[in-house]
């Protein structure tokens, strides 16, 4: 296993820093902490909150500012999470692009059936637990949370790779199990964002100018200078192009493709993938964040090299933005979510895990017992990062949301659950 230690250290504490000041700033003033997040920076008729709805979220103060004719609000909280938060999402669709299209990616072949299958039931059930305590609360209750039953299926992968190395070490199958259950996860949840979580109305045109961009880079800066070069050992156009013109090209595609998200009815955040695909990189992946990887140079590479950095700093504004709620705000949607999370992914990914290891005789990793695979379930009940993210996106800012919310933070408790589980289970630890 590549180390990849460092970064996954930088972006918890980064994550978990702004959390929790954000935390104690939101316990301790409530009011100035809704009046950061939600401060308007551009009233307008592109892209934010809805203006009713910012107007409810900010308060009475909000009548001192001049809205004008507008729709929407810009402010500090969807600045975050709808435009900054896209180089996060793009960093994941990298690593996703990667195991799916590489000769020996983490998501092709036999190796990746179990993970994938076990996968699919990390994210059924938590949605079967969430709507099925939802429904025993009551019609009430259920009218008001079945919008979030997303928030439950994420799996935070930096959490998720620091307890599951804690638990099982940097050498054990069932960490590599872990790591590509959580790239599949990260699938599954973009599919879910962009399919039942848009902000407005699906605007197609919009989505072809976004999709347009990528197909022109991809075909005048990548395969066009790539065929103009067949029998040259040289390569000296794509060369060129590659030197010279580096990522800039791909970069005003990704400008172009974000700015037509915002009016696609898609989410925003997702606005950076369709680039990705049109970005030369490497025949090879040595994994999520590996350290090796920086041995890689190719354009893809050399840009999420170059992100690493102002990513890190975007989920320390992110965790500040989004994980301030008054612990006064704890109901119902909390332990839904709650629950979701630490009863359905972990049951969820152990009984579609032994489905696929024993009746589909798909096996799981040579030196990883069933036992690891139910510790696997509950190292990826961690669910904080895209838990909140959904939580913002599937409800609007009120009690709903932040009760959530709260929800999602409670789920790093798993961590406990996993390691105490892993002594009483005898896992034996691996190093690399």
């Amino acid at each position: 296993m590549y180390r990849v230690w460092n970064f996954i250290a930088n972006y918890s504490v980064l994550l978990v820093g702004g959390a929790l000041i954000a935390l104690v700033w939101a316990n301790l003033d409530t009011e100035s902490y809704r009046h950061f997040i939600h401060y308007p920076l551009w009233f307008n008729g592109w892209i934010g909150l809805d203006l009713h709805a910012w107007d409810a979220a900010f308060g009475p103060e909000a009548g001192r500012f001049e809205t004008g004719d507008v729709e929407s609000v810009l402010t500090v909280q969807t600045l975050v999470n709808d435009l900054l938060m896209a180089f996060f999402f793009a960093f994941a669709g990298k690593e996703v692009w990667e195991a799916l299209i590489l000769k020996r990616g983490a998501l092709r072949g036999r190796k990746a059936a179990t993970p994938l299958i076990a996968t699919l039931g990390g994210m059924l059930g938590p949605i079967v637990v969430f709507l099925s305590l939802a429904s025993l609360m009551g019609s009430d209750i259920y009218d008001a949370v079945a919008r979030g039953w997303a928030v439950p299926t994420a799996s935070d992968i930096a959490f998720s790779y620091i307890v599951g190395r804690v638990v099982f070490g940097a050498g054990h199958p069932a960490l590599r199990f872990l790591l590509l259950l959580a790239i599949a996860d990260d699938a599954g949840g973009l599919v879910i964002l962009a399919l039942f979580y848009p902000p407005g109305d699906f605007a197609p045109e919009w989505l072809a100018v976004s999709l347009f961009a990528s197909v022109f880079v991809y075909l005048a800066f990548n395969l066009i200078p790539r065929r103009m070069d067949r029998g040259d050992q040289t390569r000296a156009r794509s060369t060129w192009v590659r030197l010279n013109l580096k990522w800039y090209p791909y970069a005003i595609a990704g400008i172009v493709s974000l700015l037509a998200f915002t009016q696609s009815g898609l989410h925003p955040a997702l606005g950076l993938l369709p680039v990705i695909p049109a970005i030369p990189h490497a025949d090879r992946a040595f994994g999520i964040f590996a350290e090796a990887e920086t041995h890689l140079h190719d354009i893809l590479n050399q840009i999420e090299h170059a992100l690493q950095i102002p990513v890190e700093l975007i989920l320390f504004l992110f965790g500040l933005v989004n994980a301030g709620v008054a612990f006064a705000a704890l109901a119902e949607p909390t332990w839904l979510v709650l629950g979701g999370l630490v009863i359905g992914k972990p049951v969820g990914i152990f009984l579609f895990g032994l489905v696929a290891a024993r009746l589909l005789r798909l096996g799981l990793p040579e030196g990883m017992r069933v036992a690891d695979l139910f510790i696997v379930g509950i190292v990826a009940a961690m669910g904080f990062t895209v838990a909140l993210f959904f939580a913002a996106a599937a409800f609007d800012p009120g009690p709903v949301q932040d009760a959530a919310k709260i929800g999602a933070f409670f789920s790093l408790g798993a961590a406990i659950l996993a390691i105490a589980l892993g002594k009483l289970l005898r896992v034996e630890k691996r190093r690399a």
